[in-house]
C-alpha cells in the first residue's frame, strides 16, 4: 500500500498557543453484493457482522491512531442485535500521564476523569456499521461510516489510504473539513493551517487507477468532497454464495444491471430509472 504524502504546512507559520482548528475526515464506505435466496442474504450479513465486529473495527481504529500519531485515551465499542458495530475512541494529540487515564485496558462508555475531557471534546476516531439488504432483489449493502476528527497538529488525512484498504470497497464517499481557527504569534487568524486542493492529492495511485472519482470541493470555506467507485465490473466479485457459472445468460443480465443501478443511485445520490 502506497503512503500517502505529508500535509504541507504553510509556511513560517508560529503559533500562539494551541492550534485550536479542527480537521474532520468522514467516510461512507458501501460494500455491495447479490444474494440469490432468503438464507444467502442471511448469511452475507452474519458474514459482514463477524468480520467487522467491534473487535476488529476496535483494531482498525488503533491503527488508524497509530499512523496518524494520536494517543488513545479511552475506548467504547459495541455489537449491535441483530446486526451492526460501533466503536469509539477520544484521542490526544500528546501523550498523557498515566494517573490521567482510566485504569489499563479498561474500555466502556463512561466518561474520562475531568482532566481530560474538556481537553478532548473534538478529538475523536468513530465507527457505525449498517448491514442490510433487500427482501425482493437478492441485493445487500454494508456500509461503515467513519470520522476521525482531530484538533492540533496531527492530521487525519494521514489515515486516508489505510482506512480505504481495509474495507475494500466498492465505493467510498469521503468528506474532509477544517474548522475553527488558531492564531499566529502576531494575532492574525488562521482558518487553515496547511496546503491541500483535493482530497485525491492523498490517494493512492493503485486506488486513482481502479476508481472513478469525482471532487466537488468549496475552497473558501476548507470543505473538500470526493467520491469515488471501481471502474472494473466483474459479477463474480459482487455474487455471495454462487458463481456466475451458476446462472444463466438472462439472469447473469439482469442481477449485472441490478448491481450497477444499485452502485450508480449511491455513487451519484439519486435513484435512477
Amino acid at each position: 500500500m502506497a503512503m500517502n504524502p505529508p500535509v504541507k504546512p504553510l509556511t513560517k507559520l508560529k503559533l500562539h498557543g494551541f492550534n485550536n482548528l479542527t480537521k474532520t475526515l468522514s467516510f461512507n464506505i458501501y460494500d455491495i453484493c447479490y444474494a440469490k435466496t432468503a438464507s444467502q442474504r442471511r448469511e452475507y450479513i452474519e458474514y459482514i457482522d463477524e468480520v467487522y465486529n467491534a473487535e476488529r473495527l476496535t483494531q482498525i481504529l488503533t491503527d488508524v491512531s497509530d499512523i496518524i500519531g494520536a494517543t488513545i485515551l479511552n475506548i467504547a465499542r459495541q455489537d449491535y442485535d441483530p446486526q451492526g458495530a460501533s466503536v469509539t475512541m477520544l484521542i490526544s494529540e500528546e501523550p498523557i500521564k498515566s494517573e490521567q487515564l482510566a485504569r489499563e485496558g479498561e474500555e466502556g462508555p463512561g466518561p474520562l476523569p475531568d482532566a481530560v475531557v474538556g481537553h478532548l471534546d473534538k478529538s475523536h476516531v468513530t465507527v457505525h456499521t449498517y448491514p442490510e439488504s433487500h427482501p425482493e432483489n437478492g441485493i445487500s449493502t454494508f456500509r461503515a461510516d467513519i470520522d476521525v476528527s482531530t484538533c492540533g497538529r496531527i492530521s487525519p488525512l494521514k489515515a486516508l489510504n489505510y482506512l480505504i484498504h481495509s474495507f475494500e470497497s466498492d465505493i467510498v464517499i469521503m468528506d474532509y473539513r477544517v474548522r475553527g481557527f488558531t492564531r499566529d504569534v502576531k494575532g492574525k487568524k488562521y482558518f487553515i493551517d496547511h496546503r491541500i486542493n483535493s482530497i485525491q492529492d492523498f490517494i493512492s495511485k493503485d486506488t486513482k487507477d481502479r476508481c472513478q472519482l469525482i471532487d466537488v470541493n468549496v475552497y473558501q470555506e476548507n470543505i473538500f468532497h470526493t467520491k469515488m467507485m471501481l471502474k472494473r465490473f466483474d459479477l463474480d466479485n459482487y455474487l455471495f454464495g454462487i458463481s456466475s457459472e451458476d446462472l444463466s445468460p438472462r439472469e447473469d443480465k439482469i442481477i449485472s444491471q441490478r448491481l450497477q443501478k444499485e452502485m450508480a443511485e449511491i455513487f451519484y445520490g439519486e435513484n435512477l430509472r
